[in-house]
């Protein structure tokens, strides 16, 4: 329902809809009546996909990037995509259409300032996760980072280590959906209300209070 009406028309008008897995898009599609090719783009896409998108583009073709979640490109594989296309075809018009993004619903229900804020997508799965952290620790503004559900509480734990209890956090999960979840407090108080039967589908937004 937070489709807006400018996105349901554009997916009508377009020649080929960009999915990052399109069986999740054809849901969407299937609940409006929309029936448009399609073909999927993702963060494991080899070149001959890409390459495919181009040959589209240059045959002046209408394209629409559809995201499983929030807006495209955000925190999402479509970014390196558009950035290839406008290193190949600098020409190239990318129309923005505005839709949910989970981090401004997530500041939006804080309580933190967001006149200025910090947002460092996903933790690095292996690699310089203390670093990640380390800027969330000595952020001057509010932060706010993603997490997946197979990896929340492991993320919190290491957080935990290092993150005064003082702070304050909300931890939000399926916003604007079925399940919407939102925790307030210190990040034990959080982690001892997080039921891991239960918080099983959809990605966190983490917020976290500025340091003092």
């Amino acid at each position: 329902k937070d489709i807006s009406q400018r996105a349901i028309e554009t997916l009508k008008e377009v020649d080929l809809i960009l999915c990052e897995d399109t069986r999740t898009t054809k849901k969407l599609l299937n609940y409006y009546q929309i029936s448009k090719p399609t073909t999927s783009y993702h963060q494991h896409s080899r070149l001959n996909k890409i390459e495919f998108i181009l040959k589209q583009l240059k045959e002046g073709k209408n394209l629409a990037l559809a995201s499983d979640a929030g807006t495209p490109t955000i925190s999402d594989p479509g970014a390196k995509l558009v950035d290839y296309l406008i290193g190949q075809i600098p020409e190239v018009k990318i129309i923005p259409i505005p839709g949910p993004s989970a981090v401004i619903a997530a500041l939006s229900v804080s309580g933190f300032p967001a006149d200025k804020f910090v947002f460092l997508g996903f933790p690095p799965i292996k690699n310089k996760r203390k670093k990640f952290f380390r800027e969330i620790i000595d952020a001057k503004y509010t932060a706010a980072f993603y997490e997946s559900t197979h990896r929340i509480l492991k993320t919190l734990g290491e957080l935990k280590d290092i993150l005064p209890l003082e702070r304050k956090m909300v931890v939000c999960r399926e916003l604007t959906k079925k399940f919407e979840t939102i925790y307030r407090g210190n990040i034990r108080q959080i982690i001892e209300r997080i039921n891991p039967s239960t918080d099983k589908k959809g990605e966190f937004v983490i917020v976290v209070e500025r340091k003092k």
